[in-house]
């Protein structure tokens, strides 16, 4: 199975009805119902480069395993090396993620183009109507079968 991808340009951030709907699971979190979002959902604590202030955004992993005793999450930035959380993370990786209602100290480690692009190629046929509705959802389009 092939999946093309087209980004016509990096998509814009969302505004609107889709900013509301990005940020529902960052409210879920807060209410302490992080349990509802599985291993599918992890929140994401990183510092503001510029401001030095905590920030949080919640993320879809697309991959997670085990290297040892140690465990491992990759998530993808949607809207490219561009976004502020991406950008916070390369300036400081050290940092906490939360999954369900469980805590770890992590340190982010940055895939290569290559590297990420077989985990979406893995991922998309695993999560057909997924893929194409977050692909939709950022502005990309697919060409699969």
């Amino acid at each position: 199975m092939t999946h093309q991808f087209s980004t016509r340009g990096r998509p814009k951030l969302p505004t609107g009805w889709k900013l509301f709907v990005a940020r529902l699971p960052l409210r879920g979190y807060d209410a302490g119902l992080g349990l509802l979002f599985g291993k599918r959902l992890l929140l994401l604590h990183h510092v503001g480069r510029v401001s030095g202030l905590d920030r949080r955004v919640v993320v879809e992993v697309v991959a997670h395993g085990r290297n040892g005793d140690v465990g491992s999450w990759t998530v993808a930035s949607g809207f490219g090396p561009q976004s502020a959380w991406y950008q916070n993370l390369r300036h400081a990786p050290q940092t906490t993620i939360q999954i369900g209602n469980r805590r770890y100290a992590v340190t982010g480690h940055f895939l290569t183009p290559e590297e990420g692009g077989a985990i979406m190629a893995r991922y998309a046929p695993e999560h057909p109507r997924l893929a194409r509705r977050l692909c939709a959802f950022m502005g990309f389009t697919v060409d699969g079968s």
